[in-house]
This record gives C-alpha cells, sequence and structure tokens, in this order.
C-alpha cells in the first residue's frame, strides 16, 4: 500500500487562504500571529505569513459588566416597546411624547456613561504614577472600602456624581403674589411717585397725598395732604429710611420725618414740577421741568449748595452711584449726562438715545458700569463705562422703557415698560439675555421699586394697581425659594387709601 501524496505547495497555500477568509476560524486562528499549516505536512516549505490584517482592540480599561447591564436594559426596554406596539391600536394619543422625568434620565444616563467609558481609564492610568499626592481624606476613604467589594456595575467617580447634590433652578413666579389698590396714582411718564426704604415701608404719592405702607404689619399711614392747590410729583427716603423727601408740582421740596409724620423744612428754588430726585447721605439732588438740577445739604441753612445746568429740557432721571462719586442726569432732551460734585459742568455727555431717558440705574457690582433706557421713540437698553466715557452695548427692547433696577444679589437687573406692552421684563447680564417676562399691568409700568432684602420689586401704573412681584433671590436665601410669607405677612386690607 503506497503512502498518501504530498500536497503540492498551491494546494497548502489555497487551504491557509480559505481558513484566514472563513468567518467561523476558531480562535487560535484570529491570534496576532499564525504559523503556516504546511509546516505540519511539509516542514520545508517556508512561508512569509506571520500577521493578520484584523484590528485587536485594546480592552484593558473597559468594564464590561457596566456595558452588559445597560445593553440588557436598552434590549429589555426595546422589547417592551415592540410588544406594546403590536398589541395597541394605531393612535396617537396612546404614544405621548418622553415626559421630562424620562428626558432628565437619559441625559442622566449620558453623563454616566462618559464618566464610566473616559474618566475610569483615566484614573486607572494614573493609579501606576508613583509619588502622586493623595490627601489624608483620600487616604482614610480608600482604608474603609478596602475590605469591600462593590458589586455595583459603575465606578467610584459615577457614585460620586449620583451622590452629588444637583443645582435647583429659580423658579420665579407669574403672577404677583400682592395686589394693592392706588386710586388717584398718575399716569405721567415724568413722575417718580413710589419708593421703598430700608426700614420695609413703602411711600406712594397719591394726588395731593403721601401715603406709607408697611410691608411688616399692612397698616397704612396717611403722611402729608399739599391741598387743592398742589400735587405731589415724586418721593425718596434716605438711605436709613427714617425721612422722607416730597417734591410738589410747585417746585418745592419738602423733607418729612416719617415716625413722626411731621415735616422737617420745605426748600425752594425750583420754579416748575420736581419731578426726580436721589439722596446721597445728607445730600439731596431734584430735578425739575425748569432743566436744572440742585444739589440740597440739608445740614446747611441755605435752600441749595449747587446748582447744575445743562439739559434744554425737563429732567425726569436722577440717580447717584454705588460709590456716591458720581451723579447720572437723564433729560426730555434724550441726553444722558455724568456729574461729579468737583465740577459744575457733566465730566460725560452721552447723546446716542433718541427719546427722553427718564430709566438709570448703576450697577452695584460693577465700579461705573450705568445703564439707561429710553423712551417710546427709542426703546433701547443702552451700558455705559462712566470712567472711560465709552459705550458697552446696546440692547433694543421693542417698547418704551420707564424704569430700570439692578439686583442687588446677584448680576441681574429688571426693566419695565409702557408704549406698547406694558411689560415687566428680568435680564441676565452681560448676555442680556431674558430670564422671564411679566405681564399683569394693563397700562404702561411706569413706577418700580425695590425691597431692602433685594428679593422682591413693587411696580404701579397708570391702571392704579400696585404689584408685588417675588424675582431675585435674597441675600440669605441662596436657593431662590419664596421668602414673601415672612416680608409680607396676610392681611385683610389691600387699599392703599
Amino acid at each position: 500500500m503506497q503512502p498518501p501524496p504530498s500536497p503540492s505547495r498551491a494546494t497548502i497555500d489555497r487551504e491557509y487562504s480559505h481558513r484566514l477568509n472563513s468567518p467561523f476560524r476558531n480562535s487560535h486562528d484570529s491570534g496576532t500571529s499564525f504559523s503556516s499549516p504546511s509546516s505540519s505536512l511539509n516542514s520545508s516549505v517556508n512561508t512569509s505569513l506571520e500577521y493578520s490584517d484584523r484590528f485587536i482592540p485594546s480592552r484593558t480599561h473597559s468594564n464590561f459588566s457596566a456595558s452588559q447591564t445597560l445593553a440588557e436594559n436598552a434590549s429589555n426596554n426595546n422589547n417592551s416597546h415592540n410588544s406594546n406596539t403590536n398589541h395597541q391600536p394605531s393612535n396617537t394619543a396612546a404614544h405621548p411624547p418622553d415626559p421630562p422625568v424620562q428626558q432628565n434620565t437619559s441625559a442622566l444616563l449620558n453623563v454616566l456613561l462618559k464618566s464610566e467609558l473616559l474618566e475610569n481609564g483615566r484614573e486607572k492610568e494614573e493609579e501606576g504614577n508613583m509619588m502622586r499626592f493623595k490627601s489624608p481624606r483620600e487616604h482614610a476613604q480608600e482604608d474603609a472600602t478596602k475590605g469591600f467589594v462593590s458589586l455595583s456595575p459603575i465606578g467610584s467617580n459615577s457614585h460620586r456624581l449620583l451622590s452629588s447634590p444637583r443645582k435647583t433652578m429659580r423658579k420665579i413666579p407669574k403672577v404677583p403674589f400682592k395686589v394693592l389698590d392706588a386710586p388717584a396714582l398718575q399716569d405721567d411718564f415724568y413722575l417718580n411717585l413710589v419708593d421703598w426704604s430700608a426700614l420695609n415701608v413703602l411711600a406712594v404719592g397719591l394726588g395731593s397725598c403721601v401715603y406709607l405702607w408697611s410691608a411688616c404689619t399692612s397698616k397704612v399711614t396717611k403722611l402729608c395732604d399739599l391741598g387743592p392747590e398742589d400735587v405731589v410729583t415724586s418721593v425718596s427716603w434716605t438711605s436709613r429710611g427714617t425721612h422722607l423727601a416730597v417734591g410738589t408740582n410747585l417746585g418745592e421740596t419738602q423733607i418729612w420725618e416719617a415716625a413722626k409724620c411731621k415735616k422737617i423744612r420745605t426748600m425752594r428754588g425750583h420754579s416748575a414740577r420736581v419731578g426726580t430726585m436721589s439722596w446721597m447721605g445728607h445730600v439731596l439732588a431734584s430735578g425739575s421741568r425748569d432743566r436744572l438740577i440742585y444739589l440740597r445739604d440739608v445740614r446747611s441753612k441755605e435752600p441749595f449748595v449747587t446748582k447744575l445746568a445743562g439739559h434744554k429740557q425737563e429732567v425726569c432721571g436722577l440717580k447717584w452711584s454705588a460709590d456716591e462719586s458720581q451723579l447720572a442726569s437723564g433729560g426730555n432732551d434724550n441726553k444722558l449726562f455724568i456729574w461729579n460734585l468737583q465740577s459744575s459742568q457733566p465730566v460725560n455727555r452721552f447723546n446716542e438715545h433718541t427719546a427722553a431717558v427718564k430709566a438709570i440705574a448703576w450697577s452695584p457690582h460693577q465700579h461705573g458700569l450705568l445703564c439707561s433706557g429710553g423712551g417710546t421713540a427709542d426703546r433701547c437698553i443702552r451700558f455705559w463705562n462712566t470712567l472711560s466715557g465709552s459705550s458697552l452695548n446696546c440692547i433694543d427692547t421693542g417698547s418704551q422703557v420707564c424704569n430700570l433696577q439692578w439686583s442687588k444679589n446677584c448680576n441681574e437687573l429688571v426693566s419695565t415698560h409702557g408704549y406698547s406692552l406694558n411689560q415687566i421684563i428680568l435680564w441676565r447680564y452681560p448676555s442680556m439675555t431674558k430670564i422671564a417676562t411679566l405681564t399683569g399691568h394693563t397700562y404702561r409700568v411706569l413706577y418700580l421699586a425695590m425691597s431692602p432684602d433685594g428679593s422682591t420689586i413693587v411696580t404701579g401704573a397708570g391702571d392704579e394697581t400696585l404689584r408685588f412681584w417675588q424675582v431675585f433671590p435674597d441675600s440669605t436665601h441662596k436657593s431662590g425659594k419664596s421668602t414673601h410669607g415672612l416680608l409680607f405677612p396676610s392681611s385683610p386690607g389691600s387699599v392703599v387709601r
């Protein structure tokens, strides 16, 4: 019996190529090196094929348990979805969109996947570093967990991610939490008839009278009555909240002690109505329709110590800076001037507005940052650097800007508007993105004041209502929760009379 003939070289190569291309080759065929099968048949045949063209990824840092768990969950979800689809009728109401909770779960799953697939591998690579600093707290945590085996499919970083507290979003109510009736509240763009004191007392000018409303007790007190021949045109509290300045239509500036409802003095000088006032310590700045600004020191016997002339029409906006070094004035001549105590001439003149400038506010967070708003023909909020005299930004709001107010506790500001939207808009600075838009007034929102804790604003309009809004976080409640329950206890009275 003759032995079987030895296979030829072509037969061996053809068989070996078939094994390489076969999808059912054994695990030893997929190694990183291959020895020719002809070596067992013909030791004289040498092959040059030592490596395959397959890419074998390194799975040193892969977490197979986590991947298997996620894959099983995804498979179960798909199976349940397919079964529900086959048994339910084709109705759009039967398949509502994913609820927010499910969307949040998907977002959290994506974060966990990134943490597991990226961060864990990075940590394992760094574990081999010698002389790596570790705090005693980290050593204590490692020692405490050294004797335990975690059965969780996720790593320590993901555990910390799940256990860390989430940042709560601030909820801004869209409706006022309190509304007061204010009969005879004038619908006049050039007046300033509402101000809130540091002692939590709201002053409101209604016709010829000034009323004080305590936010703590809801008690209403009539401070003064100017009589039938005069009308209240502006009110302004001192920084301590003990005295109130009252501007009148006849051009007088009166100082009243709120606790005793007693007039301290009357200062004259203006020949027309006093529509705006602003305190700086013992110095009161008053602006009038006679186009003049008077600086009055209440400790002096003289009615005023400095006269500032520059506007060509009525002065309708006045505000001292937070450091009390500069005074901003806006007029019906569309001009915005910056003054200081060392000169009787404005140090800066801004002419970019195309309508009356009543809305003026200084930032309490950045030195020299001022914002101003224009009237119906302008509709813009502009930002200025009063130290360099340059314009920073301009935002078209789409309606008349009546008031501006910065938050004391965060870098945000609120604006009130007139024609034609009558809105209250909360802005985030410096991006000037809208955080919230509040509506409710049926007339122009001409008056604005802020509570002493900086969390609440009150707005007034020609619809003869005062509305209280919780828009800013206060300094003691960083979570942004509403605190007006403590600031405004419930009371039966809701009319300022």
